[in-house]
């Protein structure tokens, strides 16, 4: 009986030793889907931050979205480095909803703000998807109560209700970068979801279209000032949540 129990303990003992050594990027390669997207897509990867001069093994990555263009922007840098540099855009192949934040289960609204990446989903219904932590302190505060929603991805194939689809050959690639900065040791992966690049000519356009609202204003202004500063340092800015729903932006 003593035999056993000992033979138990050291199991356990085991057991804890491994999975606290075991790295994220093993853990991701268990799945068949994340091994044929480094089969398949880290030549480029290797390429793309050798041609930007970022290690893999230092890789810290910040994600922009644009719901007007279409567009999402990798940018990446040397853990030890204070400026990221733009490593690749990628082409959102479908969308839905229209310019403005997501207020509600159903609205078919793609967010807007301040996000991280949550979640990474090896087996996804749309290949490969990275989650997005909708709704975010503001969603709450300003959205409908009892009817948020969730379950925002950047993900492959090109259908969306809400989320950002870039098809299955280009979340191959973005999900391994992801893997990569998680795995040495990213806790978040900062992503910003703007309606539109927004430059003083077309934060102005929007302000003044028959869309704006004074909540969605507000929104766009903090959103503005958070992509102007990172325009002109290529730093991230320090964003914190008011009690209205409004952003602290420095």
């Amino acid at each position: 009986m003593m035999l056993l129990t000992i033979r138990y303990l050291f199991l356990i003992i085991s057991l804890i030793f491994f999975s606290t050594n075991n790295s994220f990027k093993e853990d991701q390669l268990r799945y068949s889907r994340v091994r044929n997207a480094y089969n398949e897509k880290e030549n480029t990867l290797d390429q793309l931050l050798e041609k930007s001069a970022i290690k893999k093994s230092e890789l810290n990555i910040y994600l922009r979205a644009f719901k007007s263009e279409n567009l999402i922007e990798l940018w990446g840098k040397n853990t030890s480095d204070t400026k990221y540099k733009l490593i690749k855009t990628y082409e959102v192949c479908n969308t839905s909803g229209r310019l403005g934040p997501k207020r509600m289960q159903g609205d078919y609204q793609i967010p807007e703000g301040f996000y991280h990446i949550d979640r990474f989903n090896p087996y996804s219904n749309y290949h490969l998807s990275l989650g997005i932590n909708y709704p975010n302190a503001s969603d709450i505060i300003l959205g409908e109560k009892g009817r948020l929603g969730g379950d925002i991805f950047i993900h492959g194939a090109c259908v969306t209700i809400g989320c950002l689809p870039i098809t299955d050959e280009q979340i191959k690639e973005l999900y391994i970068f992801c893997v990569e900065a998680k795995n040495n040791g990213q806790s978040t992966i900062p992503v910003t979801i703007f309606p539109a690049k927004l430059s003083d000519a077309r934060y102005q356009l929007l302000s003044n279209s028959k869309i704006a609202t004074e909540e969605k204003v507000g929104l766009w202004s903090d959103l503005k000032k958070g992509y102007q500063l990172f325009n002109d340092t290529k730093t991230l800015p320090s964003i914190s949540f008011k009690n209205d729903g409004r952003h602290i932006v420095n």
